[in-house]
């Protein structure tokens, strides 16, 4: 076997990694967001599930990341378990869009998608439109990669040592192994299919070996979901068994099929594809994918227990403060990176909303134990703060969907928010300790004024807190008629507070306690009205400035 054949098939299978990891990676920014939305939106219903993971893994072109993106929904509490095995099973049948498409063989139009790419990529300046061009020009990339592997095989057939070596490829378990470890080293099972569909069309593997190793490339395709899920809670790793235990038990079955009846299962694959090789690997690939989800999605719920099984026990309870989503190592994938620091920041937000009712409750009651404790609390929002900022630095250097990039400005700002609120709690607590150190008191009607706006605070917060965390317009006009509220409270209490002084019914001291509270009220209010508006599209024109 000559070295330029080696070389040409190395170069071939580089083009074609380089073209489907850039083709998937452009469909995942063009569409990732919205396709996101639907992922996010799925029913508990198991078929409803399953078709949404068809539809999005057609669309990203790729089981490891769809089921990756799952994992990172389950660990960040937005998808059940129960959720996720029908999306997975799903988007088991959604990865075998490729092979189809290679069995098509497309490489003569490669140079036409190559151009258009191109053009895409160099002269048209619109995000969304150069996404699509990266989508289009690794297209012609992934066939134009084809093109030189199919031209290699074609001369590796003429030498006796690989046709020796190929043509004794007669074990099934071996074929399985096969497939299992290079589409564990690849982390692509569509990439190993279309390898073995290009060799099946050259003749240098058999039909009936190439069914066997694509049993394997299931089994290997779960590698990027099992590594995902290893820095994440116990129900990710859940997700990601999910994903294996489908894949192991579906190639059992199909195993001892092929094994009982494999004559005719390559009768009937081949009087569905014809004489074409290549379509028959490509048509094998997606029934049998269809056969394993109609057959295991009954017992999707005994996948899930059996996931209970294998990582038994519940997820230890982490401090209030601890980062839930992003960690230290728990980015999953660029995808889903903005909706971890999302949710991160809801945390953070309910932990700034908590501290500040603390820190009135301890002004009111003098309490020592809830000063201190407004104060433990506010060095871990300090701490998070610091934890979620490096984090949106960090994938802000990636490659997000478009949306999502748009985004990460506004999470930067809504984090100094959350913080600044905190940063309020802590001036309540120092009023506190001032009360106390000099024996202050607040009249009735003060006190009464305190709650008052505290209650328009508190609900002005959990409204906006709620929009962001939910990227919704629900509680728009609600926060701008809070907002005037406040601000014509904090006018009206600042007037009755000076009267209160004129006729000598508070101290000055007490009262400069009382006037710097509602005046930080006001701009927590302010800080809030900040955050709920931070990633809507279309700022109400009363908050453009």
């Amino acid at each position: 076997m000559e070295l330029s054949v080696i070389v040409s098939l190395m170069g071939g299978l580089g083009l074609f990694l380089m073209g489907m990891k850039q083709m998937s990676d452009g469909l995942e920014k063009a569409a990732g967001a919205k396709m996101r939305g639907i992922l996010e939106a799925v029913t508990t219903n198991r078929l409803i599930g399953t078709l949404v993971g068809i539809l999005f893994c057609a669309v990203i072109q790729s089981s490891s990341a769809t089921t990756v993106m799952v994992v990172s929904f389950v660990n960040a509490g937005m998808m059940t378990l129960y959720q996720a095995a029908g999306v997975i099973m799903g988007a088991n049948i959604g990865t075998t869009v490729t092979s189809q498409l290679v069995s098509f063989n497309l490489s003569a139009y490669a140079p036409v998608f190559l151009f258009a790419g191109v053009l895409m990529t160099q002269f048209i300046k619109n995000d969304r439109a150069e996404k699509i061009g990266e989508v289009i020009l690794g297209f012609g990339v992934l066939f134009m990669g084809l093109s030189v592997m199919s031209g290699s095989m074609s001369s590796l057939k003429d030498s006796p040592q690989v046709a020796q070596l190929l043509g004794g490829l007669k074990s099934p378990i071996l074929g399985v192994i096969m497939g299992t470890v290079i589409t564990a080293i690849i982390q692509s099972s569509s990439v190993t299919v279309s390898i073995v569909l290009l060799m099946a069309q050259q003749g240098l593997l058999e039909l009936p070996i190439c069914f066997y190793i694509i049993l394997g490339c299931n089994i290997g395709a779960c590698m990027s979901a099992l590594l995902a899920s290893l820095s994440g809670k116990k129900d990710a790793k859940r997700a990601a068994l999910i994903h294996l235990f489908f894949n192991i038990i579906g190639t059992i079955i199909m195993y001892l099929i092929l094994m009982l009846a494999g004559g005719l299962v390559l009768n009937i694959i081949r009087s569905l594809s014809g004489p074409d090789p290549g379509r028959c690997v490509a048509n094998a690939h997606t029934l049998f994918k269809i056969f394993q989800v109609i057959i295991l999605l009954p017992f999707s719920k005994g996948i899930v227990n059996l996931t209970y099984l294998a990582v038994p026990g519940e997820e230890k309870a982490a401090e209030e403060f601890e980062l839930f989503y992003i960690g230290k190592t728990a980015m999953f994938s660029p995808a889903t990176a903005v909706v971890e620091a999302v949710k991160e920041l809801e945390h953070m937000g309910a932990l700034a909303y908590e501290n500040l009712n603390r820190g009135l409750n301890a002004l009111i009651t003098l309490d020592e134990k809830k000063i201190e404790k407004v104060y433990q609390v506010e060095k871990k929002i300090n701490v998070m703060n610091h934890a979620i900022t490096s984090y949106l630095v960090k994938i802000n250097q990636l490659s997000l969907p478009i949306d999502d990039s748009k985004s990460i400005g506004a999470l930067f700002h809504v984090v100094n928010d959350i913080e600044r609120i905190g940063d309020h709690a802590e001036n309540l607590a120092d009023s506190a300790r001032n009360r106390i150190a000099d024996n202050l008191t607040f009249s009735e009607t003060a006190l009464a004024e305190l709650k008052e706006m505290a209650g328009k605070v508190n609900t002005i917060l959990e409204y906006s807190i709620d929009m962001f965390a939910h990227n919704t317009k629900d509680h728009v006009q609600d926060i701008m008629d809070l907002e005037n509220e406040i601000d014509e409270m904090e006018r009206q209490f600042q007037k009755n507070h000076v009267h209160r002084l004129a006729h000598n019914e508070c101290s000055a001291a007490a009262g400069m306690i009382f006037s710097d509270t509602i005046s930080g009220f006001e701009r927590v209010a302010d800080h809030a009205t900040n955050i709920a508006y931070a990633l809507l599209t279309e700022v109400p024109d009363d908050e453009e400035e």
